[in-house]
């Protein structure tokens, strides 16, 4: 179910549209959809992936992302129990899932999602200590806001050393930039839920990796130069939620062992 409303909610919110309001419509006859043809992941089953009225084909978008949000629901419960943490994180992955696609479809990120999650971040952190592995509100809150900044700081400076390093070859593609700003609000996000080890983590070691590997692939297959890097960041950050403390405690552990 909330995989359905993120479905909505990536149709709609780069084309400025209301998420609460209106009931959902076929993208291409623009009929109203029955409840009963909008059930998650079985309708679109049952439909054999068309609509019902024009028989155009469903997007393997909308029962991706359904999947994928029930998916990630169950294992945060399987990691984290029914907890109250689970339920941060659950809100977390769901917004994480939601800028990927929209990254995806629109190369942007929304500040509709991105600032009010660091708000929440924030928030979550100051009445959630434990977050961050600390037992007192104001140190998770200090938690909370250090991994916001430090998240937000590493990819400005990534973007900014790439902007002048491959300025020649952004202008030949007509781009400004080597990392949109979006890039930027959504790792202070994901920052203030993980913290600052596990968002430099992400920032430094895991999105990059994954994104120069599929980066690669992609250009090779399309020929496109740019790639969104918001969800290899949504990536680096559901890997940090599930085992970012004992890939940290391993690193720490190789270089005490150098």
């Amino acid at each position: 179910m909330v995989g359905s409303f993120l479905n909505v909610c990536i149709w709609r919110l780069p084309a400025g549209e209301q998420v609460v309001k209106g009931r959902s419509i076929c993208r291409a006859c623009r009929q109203e959809i029955c409840w009963y043809d909008n059930i998650p992941l079985i309708s679109w089953a049952l439909l054999g992936g068309k609509c019902r009225r024009c028989k155009t084909r469903i997007s393997w978008s909308y029962p991706a992302v359904e999947l994928a949000t029930g998916a990630l629901f169950a294992g945060i419960a399987a990691r984290f129990g029914w907890t109250p943490p689970a339920l941060v994180y659950a809100v977390f992955g769901a917004a994480l899932i939601l800028v990927s696609v929209i990254d995806l479809r629109e190369m942007i990120l929304p500040d509709e999602v991105t600032l009010p999650g660091l708000g929440l971040g924030l928030i979550a952190s100051f009445l959630m200590p434990g977050l961050h592995g600390v037992s007192t509100r104001w140190g998770g809150l200090w938690a909370s806001v250090a991994g916001a900044l430090a998240g937000a700081g590493v990819l400005y400076g990534i973007g900014s050393a790439g902007t002048l390093l491959f300025r020649r070859k952004l202008k030949a593609i007509g781009e400004e930039e080597a990392m949109g700003f979006g890039d930027v609000k959504l790792m202070g996000m994901v920052g203030s839920v993980i913290g600052l080890w596990k968002v430099l983590l992400v920032g430094l070691v895991l999105a990059p990796v994954m994104g120069a590997v599929v980066g690669l692939a992609w250009k090779v297959r399309s020929g496109k130069e740019i790639i969104p890097f918001g969800p290899f960041l949504a990536a680096g950050a559901l890997i940090a939620v599930f085992c970012g403390d004992s890939l940290i405690h391993w690193y720490r552990g190789l270089l005490a062992g150098g």
